[in-house]
């Protein structure tokens, strides 16, 4: 399949990175999944111009990029609001929109969530490094360059092109990311050895986001929760994993974790809670939500079906 349409990066801005669905079945080898750290939005954007399951999309952290358009396409974008424009007119998030061959795409500053996701028709095209083209900076794996590396001014995102009908999600349907954000997690782990104050304290009082957070996990400001297990063997650690190391101020695990860790966990937030904690900025207000194994599977094996069956 040859690329017929590119964006030709103008400025770069400071963390833009292709994201298919992630990169599975490698975790013994000691490398993580990556993948979008908000897959909600990324596959809304996907799903906006019709795209598969797994179609790679560009995760911008941010803003602070400029894209020049070489070809007449569609594009679609969702998540964050960074003050995109086209040629210096407003876009919409959650939409899909045709650019014209020398338009520029901008991103400026966010002032609701964190990520957008822009998708392009059929995804953008790249090296699958153990399967996946997932950008993984720390592991120096998949992207545009199939080294994990960032994007620089003057390099070219290639993909199918094509242009597609516009789509929109309306607008009751976006989420509000300015709202203080309900976090459901499956209890598990180590919770029962956590002193009773303070799983009251966790589930019962307001969590901050620390500025100390990325794709590798989100540190939570509050309560000071303690836990009676001294020195653990470190254990698998699977998305989402809630750890609880010796100051008592827990961590949320996302994408680019580790593959192991000692310390004691709550539990694990759901795919789509992480999703929203994903677009948290530092100082924004969370809380936890205790929720039972099964209906988090339920509505994650929902969510799955609405996006894959296109």
């Amino acid at each position: 399949m040859s690329a017929v349409a590119q964006l030709r990066v103008e400025r770069a801005g400071p963390l833009a990175s292709l994201q298919d669905a992630g990169r599975f079945g490698v975790r013994r080898l000691g490398l993580t999944q990556g993948g979008p750290v908000d897959i909600h939005a990324w596959a809304w954007a996907n799903r906006l111009l019709g795209n598969a399951w797994g179609a790679a999309a560009l995760e911008i952290t941010f803003g602070g990029l400029s894209l020049i358009a070489e070809a007449t396409t569609s594009l679609a974008l969702a998540g964050a609001d960074l003050g995109a424009t086209l040629d210096d007119v407003a876009l919409d998030p959650w939409s899909s929109f045709t650019v014209e061959a020398g338009q520029r795409l901008k991103f400026a500053s966010p002032s609701s969530g964190l990520r957008a996701y822009l998708a392009a028709p059929g995804g953008f095209i790249a090296e699958p490094v153990l399967g996946s083209v997932a950008s993984v900076s720390r592991e120096d794996l998949g992207g545009h360059d199939g080294q994990g590396g960032k994007l620089r001014s003057g390099d070219v995102l290639s993909f199918t092109g094509g242009l597609r009908n516009a789509d929109t999600l309306p607008v009751e349907s976006r989420p509000d990311y300015s709202q203080p954000a309900s976090l459901a997690l499956v209890p598990g782990a180590q919770i029962a050895d956590f002193e009773g104050a303070s799983l009251f304290a966790a589930f019962h009082r307001a969590w901050r986001v620390d500025e100390r957070s990325d794709r590798m996990g989100v540190r939570l400001k509050g309560p000071t929760l303690r836990c009676r297990t001294g020195n653990m063997i470190s254990e698998g650690i699977g998305l989402g994993a809630v750890q609880v190391p010796p100051d008592g101020q827990p961590i949320a695990l996302l994408n680019d974790r580790q593959t192991i860790g000692g310390y004691p966990r709550l539990g694990a937030l759901t795919p789509l809670a992480c999703a929203r904690l994903a677009q948290c900025p530092p100082g924004h207000e969370v809380r936890l939500q205790a929720q039972a194994l099964t209906p988090a599977q339920a509505a994650y094996r929902s969510f799955l079906r609405y996006f894959r069956d296109l």
